[in-house]
């Protein structure tokens, strides 16, 4: 990184989307582009007791806060380095005792507010974008998401007015409009959600269907990495969006989180979306409502994002069944059509893969369970790196299991 900016890459004004971020170098698949750490992060508390709520490290033994006994640390330099934030939270989970239940997005608007009070200059978080000129959209923002601010100010007055001097009513408004528009959902190798945290520098990013670089975590950093390669002078683009669905439905949802419509080559040709749609009887769409799974298939093809849908959330409830045999069926029906519709580096493609190949190792099928484990590693070593965690960890499991 420079003093002024991240080598490599500029921030300019880009045609149509206002500001946006090009390189100035070429860079292929699977480079690191740049590294931004978090400007604010907070641990989910269903990770309470398996993660570190400063580093994010999922490991046992953690220690616990000796006060309120909720918050769990690698070690005294993890507690001290994350005290400033917990002292937010601390005396008033002991105060609410099980009444402490504000969201995550008022968490983590909390942790922001300390931070910007204590700040004097800018941090490596924002070497290219300031965290108050993060897009707020204020003036697009229709009644139930006023609604939605509101609520998470009152909540915020609720949990936290003993433990922190807050901004006016106006600002408050505009920072929960950043954060929901900008924060981040922190996840590990399986898309689990780990925790939320807000990366300026990565939302500086604009958006697209047809994504050139892929946003993964190490810890509380944010990674960027090239999933094509990319020429001098050419713009960067993630997706902001889960790109199964078709058009359509990735136009509202734009529209909706975000206010603008997509104008990337894949909305543009809706390449896709007859795979995506593709029935077999449309004549018996109208009677869905009424049908059976068995029936549904009668219906859709296995590429109809909806059947995908419903497909992987059937694997899920085998897993928790504990009907290993059932779950490899959907999780083998799933993988196909993903492969085919989402990106060649997809985080979505690679945590089908785990799930499947450790599927296929509790059941004994070790051919199977190798082949669909170095594919997801295949995947991980471009989108994460070769030298991340989650990566070291897949290979010392497959190679466990070649023993």
């Amino acid at each position: 990184m420079t003093a002024d900016g991240i080598d490599g890459l500029e921030r300019f004004d880009s045609p149509g989307k206002g500001r946006g971020l090009r390189v100035n170098r070429a860079y292929r698949v699977g480079e690191l582009l740049f590294v931004c750490p978090a400007y604010s992060h907070v641990l989910s508390v269903s990770e309470r007791g398996y993660t570190c709520e400063h580093c994010f490290a999922r490991k046992e033994g953690l220690s616990k806060c000796g006060k309120c006994k909720k918050a769990f640390y690698c070690n005294v330099e993890c507690q001290r380095g994350d005290w400033a934030m917990h002292k937010l939270e601390c005396s008033a989970m002991c105060s609410f005792g099980e009444s402490w239940c504000p969201s995550e997005t008022v968490r983590l608007a909390a942790r922001v507010i300390t931070r910007m009070k204590v700040q004097k200059e800018k941090s490596a978080s924002e070497k290219l974008l300031l965290l108050s000129d993060l897009e707020a959209n204020l003036d697009k923002l229709d009644n139930e998401k006023r609604e939605m601010n509101e609520a998470d100010i009152a909540e915020l007055h609720h949990f936290y007015s003993k433990h922190l001097d807050f901004p006016d009513h106006q600002a408050l408004l505009t920072l929960f409009a950043q954060v929901h528009c900008n924060g981040f959902t922190v996840e590990d190798e399986e898309l689990s959600h780990i925790g939320s945290a807000v990366f300026p520098d990565v939302a500086l990013m604009n958006h697209s269907c047809c994504p050139n670089v892929i946003v993964t975590y190490r810890g509380t950093s944010a990674e960027v990495r090239a999933v094509k390669d990319i020429s001098p002078g050419e713009e960067i683009y993630t997706s902001y969006i889960d790109l199964l669905y078709p058009t359509e439905d990735r136009m509202e949802r734009l529209r909706d989180s975000y206010y603008f419509t997509c104008d990337c080559k894949e909305c543009k040709t809706k390449s896709k979306d007859k795979v995506k749609l593709k029935l077999r009887k449309v004549n018996e769409l109208l009677e869905l409502c009424e049908l059976s799974m068995e029936k549904m298939g009668s219906i859709f093809e296995d590429s109809n994002v909806y059947m995908l849908h419903m497909m992987y959330q059937a694997m899920g409830v085998c897993m928790y069944m504990e009907d290993y045999d059932g779950a490899v069926s959907y999780g083998e029906k799933v993988i196909k059509p993903f492969r085919q519709l989402y990106p060649a580096y997809s985080l979505n493609v690679a945590s089908m893969y785990l799930k499947l190949g450790r599927l296929y190792m509790a059941l004994d099928r070790s051919a199977a369970g190798s082949t669909a484990l170095k594919k997801a590693l295949a995947i991980m070593e471009v989108v994460h790196g070769k030298d991340h965690v989650y990566v070291k960890e897949l290979q010392k499991e497959i190679s466990a299991h070649q023993k």
